[in-house]
């Protein structure tokens, strides 16, 4: 079983991260590949005190990279959108 802290690793910061943020209230975080969308849902109303109305998550794959002659994978990890109910916002700053 993961604990709240363990499912979230961190908030994604970016400027089409905080577009959606402030248009349609959808926050994006990187999280444990093993936390299902409950686990991520309640592990952001803990911590950040809010509602959360939905969770889409995906997997990224890690990509392909090449230093000289060394043939190498860049990590794989997930990712989750969180959209919350219209009264709450997150101060990520």
């Amino acid at each position: 079983m993961l604990d709240d802290r363990s499912v979230i690793i961190r908030p994604l910061v970016t400027e089409q991260g905080m577009h959606f943020a402030n248009v349609k209230g959808a926050y994006s975080f990187e999280v444990n590949k093993k936390a299902n969308k409950t686990q991520i849902k309640q592990a952001v109303e803990k911590i950040y005190s809010v509602k959360v109305s939905k969770v889409r998550s995906a997997n990224r794959k890690g990509k392909h990279r090449r230093k000289g002659a060394t043939f190498g994978m860049t990590a794989s990890w997930k990712k989750a959108i969180v959209f919350l109910k219209p009264d709450y916002h997150i101060d990520l700053f």
